[in-house]
C-alpha cells in the first residue's frame, strides 16, 4: 500500500522532493516517487495514477515548474487529494504558482508555496491524520517541536 504518490515533472525537481521525503520519513508515511511529464509523457502520468489507485493511494503530490500542468492533469484523473508544489524555474516561480492555483471549477488542486516540498508532505500527513490518530499525535508533537524551537531562539537571541 502506498499512502502518497509523488510525481516530479522533471528529475531537476528532486531537491524539492527530498524535503517531502524527509517529512514522510519522519512521520512513517509510505510513499512512491517517480518522474513523469504532463506534456511529454501524458499516458505515463495516467498509468501512474491508475497504478496508485490499485495500491490504495490516499493522496498525490505533483511537483512542476514552468507551465506546471502536472498537478492539474493528475487532479483530472483522480478524486483523491492532489497537492501541487510550484517550482522556481522561470519568473521567480510565479508562473508555476498561478498555473497550479488557477484550476477550473470542480477540479481543485491544493497548492503550497514555491519550492515547499516540506509543506506538501505535512499537508499530505494532515489529510491522512483525519482517520489516523497515531499520525495526528505525531503532527501535534511536530508542532510542539516547532514552537519549542521558536521559544529557544527567543531566549538565545542576544547570547
Amino acid at each position: 500500500m502506498t499512502d502518497v504518490m509523488v510525481i516530479l515533472g522533471s528529475k531537476s525537481d528532486r531537491d524539492i522532493a527530498k524535503k517531502t521525503i524527509g517529512i514522510f520519513d519522519k512521520f512513517g508515511i509510505d510513499y512512491a516517487i517517480t518522474v513523469a511529464s504532463a506534456h511529454r509523457t501524458p499516458s505515463r502520468v495516467i498509468e501512474i495514477i491508475e497504478e496508485a489507485h490499485k495500491n490504495d493511494v490516499k493522496a498525490f503530490i505533483a511537483v512542476a515548474g514552468l507551465a506546471a500542468h502536472l498537478p492539474g492533469v493528475v487532479a483530472a484523473h483522480t478524486t483523491k487529494p492532489v497537492i501541487g508544489v510550484p517550482v522556481n524555474a522561470e519568473l521567480d516561480g510565479n508562473d508555476s504558482l498561478l498555473s497550479i492555483v488557477q484550476m477550473p471549477p470542480g477540479i481543485p488542486v491544493a497548492c503550497v508555496g514555491i519550492g515547499r516540498g516540506d509543506n506538501a508532505g505535512i499537508l499530505a500527513a494532515q489529510i491522512m491524520a483525519v482517520t489516523d490518530k497515531e499520525l495526528e499525535a505525531k503532527l501535534v508533537e511536530y508542532r510542539k517541536e516547532l514552537a519549542d524551537k521558536v521559544e529557544r531562539d527567543a531566549l538565545s537571541l542576544f547570547e
